[in-house]
This record gives C-alpha cells, structure tokens and sequence, in this order.
C-alpha cells in the first residue's frame, strides 16, 4: 500500500469512527455523569462541575469532601495514563480506539461490581463510594483522551454547553439566506445536535435506572460501552480492503 493510499484509508477509517462513535459515547457519558451524581453525589464526567463546586465549598461551605478533591488529580492521572499505555503498546492512530474502549469498558465494569457488592450510594462520603466515583471518573478520562488522540478537531461528549452554542449557531446558519459565519453549518449541525440529544437521553435513562435499579444502574453504561467496542472494525486491515 502507498502513502498516499494508507493516509486515504486512515481518513475514511477516522470518518467512520467519527459518525459511529461520538453519539454513542455522549450518551454513555450521560449516564455515567448522572448516575454519579444521584448515587454519589459527584460529577463523574463533568470536571468542570467538580471544580466549581469545590471553589464555592471553599468560599462559602468549609472544606469540599474529599471525592470532589481527588476527581480532578484523578482524572489528570487517568489521562496521563492513557497516553502512558499508548506509548508503551505503540498504539496510536487506528489502533488505538478499541484497545481504551475496552479499557472503558473494564472500567465501567469493576464501577458496577463495586457498586454491586458493597452499596456506595448507602453512603456517599464513605471509602467505598469514594473508590467507585474515582474508577468512573477514569473511565471518563479514558474516553475523552480516546476522542482526542483518534480524531482530530474531536466533539466533546460531556461537555454539553460548546455543543448547544454551535447547535444553536448552527441551525440560525441554515435557517436563513444571510452571509453565513460558520462552514458546513448543515453537517456541524447534525453532528452536534446528536450529541446534545444523546447526552440528554443518557441523563434520563440514568436517572430512571438509578431510581428503579439502584446500584444495578451502573449496567446500563456499561452494557453501552460493550456496545460500542463492537462498533470500531477489529483490524484495521481489513477495513483497508473495503
């Protein structure tokens, strides 16, 4: 195969994993994040919130638990990790999004044994809801370092305020004749409006989940990372010769 030819074949492979993947994840991510947060009371996708929530504990309510403490540090380690694992496999490009989907996975897997087995939600600011808030939380580093070391110019599936600022952007852009602002307003609108719907629906599945299947919620993200394992070919190669 020529250069020319491989880096062709890449770019279809990151086009594939881009309309597969992102809409996917944002609802795994919702799920997560409110499960974390109805059964552990922390933001286990969502650092942004971790960070101001410790600030305004800071300023106005004594110390911050000690979860909302170490989410950050973890997340930053967990990242750190990622890249580490990367390097040390010598994956990176099309190798890489299966290999920490499954890591995602496991992750999310061991979260709901935790969960399962000792009942962090009976006590939020105990060791063993500490311990399953941390492995989420990694579980939810290691997919936003997916998203960044295997496409570029990758959406966030978490974040949801950037997506609804270019949904909304977007659909002005497409809706009138004016001067358009923003390129290829039609496809950016799409993309981040599935993203935006896709975290709201795994809010509300989590939420139903946690309200119904207690510690068994954890289940629901996990069954939907398994799924999307499944949705990244198994070679490369062979996605090659399509």
């Amino acid at each position: 195969m020529t250069p020319a030819s491989a880096e062709s074949s890449d770019t279809r492979y990151e086009d594939l994993l881009r309309k597969r993947l992102p809409p996917v994840l944002s609802v795994i991510a919702g799920m997560v994040d409110v499960t974390g947060y109805l059964s552990l009371k922390l933001f286990t996708a969502h650092v942004t919130g971790n960070i101001v929530i410790i600030a305004a504990q800071l300023v106005y309510g004594g110390p911050p638990r000690m979860d909302q403490i170490l989410a950050v540090p973890v997340f930053i380690v967990a990242v750190a990790g990622v890249w580490i694992v990367a390097q040390a496999l010598h994956r990176r490009g099309p190798a890489l999004p299966r290999l920490l989907l499954l890591i995602q996975f496991f992750l999310l897997a061991l979260a709901l044994i935790v969960a399962v087995i000792y009942h962090p939600s009976a006590d939020p600011s105990g060791m063993t809801a500490d311990v399953t808030a941390m492995i989420a939380v990694s579980a939810m580093a290691c997919q936003f370092s997916l998203l960044q070391l295997t496409m570029r110019r990758a959406p966030s599936t978490a974040v949801m305020t950037g997506n609804l600022t270019k949904t909304v952007l977007s659909f002005l852009e497409t809706a009138t004749e004016r001067q358009p602002l923003l390129a290829d307003a039609k496809r950016q609108l799409k993309s981040t409006l599935q993203l935006v719907i896709g975290f709201f629906v795994g809010c509300l599945i989590g939420a139903g989940a946690v309200s119904r299947c207690g510690e068994w919620a954890w289940a629901f993200p996990v069954a939907l990372a398994g799924v999307a394992v499944t949705l990244v070919p198994r070679e490369h190669s062979a996605f090659n010769r399509t």
